[in-house]
């Protein structure tokens, strides 16, 4: 398909998404065909490592297509956005969990979507660009892709900070939170990722990453950790205010009366949930029992309206900040039919 590049090179299969004017947003059909890739590539002996990275300067991946899901969504069609997600998520737990090293190489924006292809493999590599996030919370959805384990092993309270409020990593943060394992400069990622189809091994590319940039949450952790300490979205926000004029904090508290409140008050809740002996797939069932509500229950499509479709930032969400316990527990409770991992 146009919007992927998949092939042998050398020992190693590669994925390359090239959908660059689109900043490689990940749309359904993409999600099938890496996982047909990798299904392909699992039990192929000459296939010694799986190498994914993307075309463009501008994103490794901005994030899922959703404006499809809005479409149908808005007129009564919950099932392809529920088709889409579960489709993504299988293709997520299969990266995560994928017998062979899997290299990827992040570049600029990463967010969303993007995370749940990139960040879950076993070597993840940063560049200068690099500006990862998982912004869901501001279009009423959880962060998700598997996202959620992510944050949920974060230092401190860093996940409860980079959910609710979206705010972006750089190279020295992403390691610093998990998200990324190394740093080398983007100059020198072409002769590197030669040398991982000749070789088929990661051990020179693990040597070659140098050193981790500075990181502004590493040097703010104890800060964010008191900030975000509430169990709730009002302690949190009183907190936050209770720093008015200190600049993180001002930015913070922003975007958090900005974000949804069912989905920020979910996000701290599956936080919890998943913070103890979590894996991938716990982590991907939870965020599909919210997703799979998002439209028929949830803001979603009210807040894709005000961020993406419409844009006028002035979306209409149906709770306030002090949202009761009950409207986040009846989002994440168990489905009928539950996410499956089985295939196809």
């Amino acid at each position: 398909m146009n919007d992927l590049s998949i092939r042998r090179d050398g020992r190693a299969g590669r994925i390359t998404l090239t959908r660059e004017k689109a900043l490689n947003a990940l749309s359904h059909d993409m999600a099938l065909e890496i996982e047909r890739a990798l299904l392909a590539w699992r039990e192929d002996p000459e296939v010694a490592l799986v190498l994914i990275d993307a075309e463009g300067d501008k994103a490794f991946c901005a994030g899922g297509d959703i404006r499809e899901m809005y479409e149908t969504g808005r007129a009564g069609d919950f099932d392809y956005g529920r088709r889409f997600w579960r489709d993504e998520y299988r293709m997520n737990a299969l990266l995560a969990e994928y017998p062979k090293p899997i290299v990827s190489f992040l570049h600029g924006f990463v967010m969303g979507g993007g995370v749940g292809v990139g960040c879950h493999v076993a070597t993840r590599v940063v560049g200068e660009s690099a500006r990862i996030s998982m912004p869901e919370c501001g279009i009423g959805l959880v962060p998700d892709v598997g996202g959620s384990l992510l944050l949920a092993r974060a230092p401190g309270r860093l996940g409860a900070y980079l959910g609710l409020t979206g705010a972006r990593m750089g190279p020295g943060d992403a390691i610093h939170a998990g998200f990324a394992d190394l740093f080398l400069a983007e100059e020198e990622w072409e002769a590197a990722k030669a040398e991982l189809c000749a070789s088929g091994s990661v051990e020179a590319l693990e040597e070659a990453g140098h050193y981790a940039p500075a990181s502004r949450l590493a040097e703010n952790q104890a800060y964010l950790d008191a900030l975000f300490a509430g169990d709730n979205l009002p302690e949190i926000v009183e907190e936050l205010a209770a720093e008015d004029g200190e600049e993180l904090a001002d930015k913070a508290l922003k975007a958090i009366r900005a974000g949804c409140p069912l989905s920020m008050a979910a996000t701290l809740e599956m936080l919890r949930r998943l913070h103890d002996e979590a894996d991938i797939r716990a982590a991907l069932s939870l965020e599909y029992r919210f997703t799979y509500r998002s439209m028929s229950e949830g803001d979603f499509i009210e807040g894709v309206r005000a961020q993406i479709i419409d844009r006028d930032r002035k979306p209409k969400w149906s709770y306030g900040l002090d949202i009761a316990e009950e409207e986040v527990s009846a989002m994440l409770a168990p489905l009928d039919a539950e996410l499956s991992f089985d295939g196809p």
